[in-house]
């Protein structure tokens, strides 16, 4: 399931309950959160046609679910609305419990980050842990019950959706020093990650060092806040690929592809010394030129085989790449 942008729609609403922090790195589970009453739209959401369900970031602090029907067009499933009337979300992901119960992540201004289950139309749990505003969060492909997240407190949070905990803090001595903007796992090392943000400089970390702690936090029984969360304060390398903000980073198998306000987005190679933590250099391999997308906080995002690049501007037109080709090749705007 692929989350994408859509406006506010009608249909199921869930009024999520107000949740009262119990301390960093905690969680409030849905049995004791209050919620009002959900209103059901029958036509979205008892059709029998098989479809995809997509997810849409709200207008303010609203979460859309859609089904996708054979003609192209979209049912509204449910609508999900935070408790909190100054939320306002910035980024969701899909994520999955342990027995494969599909959930949806959200965040936003507010740092508080929520889970819902949409088969039961229910908040499953309440995360809080960032000191400040997320602004992005993104699901581990090979581990769905892992998801990390990108605040404005300058850190880069690990958490466990199963069991509510949150497993590691990258952030310190080598950390970001300014708003963590983007963040993604790499497609098959399960341990490595990159984060960039308003420092202008893109990171690589590990987990591997810190993977038994992971592993841990699948069977931790004892309060979340309890959990030995561990801080992985310098990164493998750090690279100065742009001179402004880097508000999206992606990988590509083992390359790296990341976007400032300097209408383009770069595919580089990160080459990382293994004798010199922290150092290494890059090789710039290729761009792929973006009109009129001079304004951060404009994300990219590639199709499930990377096969294909989307990115849109402040002009209202959508860019497609062919990434795998050489040089670039515009699909489609």
């Amino acid at each position: 399931w692929r989350g994408w942008a859509r406006g506010r729609g009608w249909g199921a609403r869930r009024r999520w309950g107000r949740w009262r922090p119990a301390g960093a790195g905690s969680t409030s589970s849905a049995a004791s959160t209050p919620r009002a009453s959900a209103r059901s739209t029958p036509s979205a959401s008892t059709s029998s046609t098989p479809a995809t369900t997509t997810s849409s970031p709200p207008s303010a602090g609203i979460v859309t679910t859609y089904r996708g029907l054979p003609d192209g067009n979209l049912a509204v499933l449910q609508a999900y609305i935070d408790a909190d009337d100054a939320q306002s979300f910035y980024t969701l992901s899909w994520a999955c419990d342990l027995d494969g119960t599909p959930l949806l992540v959200a965040a936003g201004s507010n740092a508080v980050i929520r889970v819902i289950n949409c088969a039961t139309e229910k908040l499953f749990k309440s995360f809080l842990g960032h000191g400040d505003s997320i602004n992005e969060i993104r699901t581990q492909p090979l581990k769905p019950s892992l998801f990390i997240s990108a605040s404005k407190d300058e850190s880069v949070r690990l958490w466990n959706v199963h069991t509510g905990i949150c497993i590691l803090i990258f952030a310190g001595g080598g950390g970001h020093r300014n708003e963590v903007l983007s963040v993604d796992f790499h497609p098959s090392d399960i341990y490595r990650i990159a984060s960039c943000g308003m420092d202008n400089t893109v990171k690589i970390w590990s987990m591997k060092e810190f993977w038994p702690y992971v592993e841990k936090s699948f069977t931790w029984t004892d309060l979340p806040s309890k959990f030995p969360t561990k801080f992985v304060q310098f990164p493998l390398m750090t690279s100065v690929v742009h001179s402004n903000y880097v508000d999206c980073t992606r990988w590509l198998g083992d390359f790296i592809l990341s976007k400032s306000v300097d209408n383009e987005i770069v595919l580089w190679e990160p080459k990382i010394k293994e004798q010199g933590p922290g150092e290494g250099s890059i090789d710039v391999l290729q761009k792929y030129p973006v009109p009129d997308c001079d304004i951060w906080f404009i994300k990219f995002s590639c199709d499930f085989h990377f096969n294909q690049l989307a990115i849109g501007n402040r002009e209202g037109k959508i860019y497609v790449w062919e990434v795998q080709a050489s040089p670039p090749v515009l699909i489609t705007r």
